[in-house]
């Protein structure tokens, strides 16, 4: 296992080398490099460099050189947290950002004073009053600790852009990778607090010897997404820039609703914006000729439905017409579904049987 072990972190040093040096060299491919994501990757190769030293060798096998690892104990989970942030809400670092890295810099100069720096009798002096394997536990309950929480500030984000979309925009954003970015991350954090809990029921050396795989498992999801980016930039700009307005101040009355309310059933008669299958909120209101809160407030209020329900009400009755026509018998559903304004056959299907109980082929069997 040793020798597994030592060959991937041979790969993951020059892995974080080469991500590094693409940075500084390509100047088109830089951009589609998370700052985030590069911070970790710069602090994960001075981790890499010192297990790589260690293992081949170098200065008798100084046990500091693994220490070096630990100091992006801390970053992982604050990482996680920002880069999803980043990528849904279209959000650069800037130097407030920073303050999230703070307990990363403290617990790094912990471990610079106590583990590396200090001599090898300063170092045995301390243990006779304070255990090293005390202080060991120490460090991995505080890096749990912040790992899972920023993570649960990931899901957060998560989750909230997954509300607000459904208000402004009328697809599915292609976030299915954001969602098994934070599923994997979520299962090793699960597997690390299981394996340190362990750790007080008589098995002290499984969490230790289970580590530095969990880092490594950690590290390789943080390259693979990555590469990924950069291999596919239009992932990013799918996933339109959301900013959800109150509508508390709109000084529309009851008979301005009604009114609205019969121009925007027109204009979908007449214009069909839904057949554009990229139609934002913000887009609609304009042919509408009303601000954006304007027609989150009629659709609640009026209609009772939201911006994405209501748009894809009207591409179900669409698909609904072109199924019964001429033009139904040489298409597939989906290849309907796509003339219709849909973009996604997980999102026809949801919405066909969301509004007809049954679904397509149920619906048109029974029909026929």
């Amino acid at each position: 296992m040793q020798t597994i072990l030592n060959q991937l972190i041979y790969f993951g040093f020059f892995q974080s080398l080469f991500i590094i040096s693409i940075y500084f060299i390509s100047l088109k491919k830089r951009e589609y490099i998370n700052s985030f994501m590069l911070i970790l990757i710069a602090v994960l190769s001075v981790g890499f460099l010192g297990k790589v030293l260690h293992s081949g060798g170098f200065f008798n096998k100084n046990f500091r050189l693994i220490a070096m690892s630990e100091f992006s104990a801390l970053l992982f989970g604050p990482t996680i947290f920002l880069f999803v942030r980043s990528v849904l809400h279209k959000q650069k670092f800037v130097k407030k950002d920073i303050v999230h890295y703070v307990p990363g810099f403290f617990y790094s100069i912990f471990i610079l004073s106590y583990f590396i720096l200090p001599s090898r009798e300063t170092q045995l002096a301390r243990n006779k009053v304070v255990p090293l394997m005390h202080v060991i536990y120490m460090c991995h309950a505080v890096g749990l600790i912040v790992n899972i929480w920023y993570w649960f500030l990931g899901v957060k984000v998560f989750r909230s852009f997954s509300e607000v979309y459904r208000k402004e925009i009328s697809y599915v954003p292609h976030t299915k990778f954001l969602k098994n970015f934070l599923l994997i991350t979520g299962l090793c954090l699960l597997v690390w607090l299981i394996l340190f809990l362990t750790s007080f029921l008589g098995f002290p050396m499984l969490e230790r010897n289970a580590r530095p795989y969990i880092w490594l498992i950690f590290t390789f999801i943080i390259f693979f997404i990555t590469y990924y980016l950069m291999l596919n930039p239009k992932v990013l700009q799918s996933i339109p820039e959301l900013k959800e307005k109150k509508y508390q101040q709109s000084k529309l009355d009851v008979q301005d609703l009604e009114r609205l309310k019969v121009d925007l059933e027109q204009l979908m008669l007449e214009k069909k914006p839904y057949l554009n299958n990229k139609l934002l909120k913000k887009e609609l209101a304009e042919m509408l000729g009303v601000h954006s809160p304007e027609l989150s407030r009629l659709l609640n209020e009026n209609i009772g439905m939201n911006f994405f329900e209501y748009v894809n009400y009207y591409r179900i009755k669409e698909f609904v017409q072109l199924a019964e026509s001429e033009k139904g018998k040489q298409l597939t559903f989906f290849g309907l579904a796509q003339e219709a304004g849909f973009n996604s056959k997980t999102t026809f299907n949801k919405s066909f049987k969301n509004l007809m109980g049954v679904s397509p082929s149920a619906y048109f069997n029974k029909n026929q």
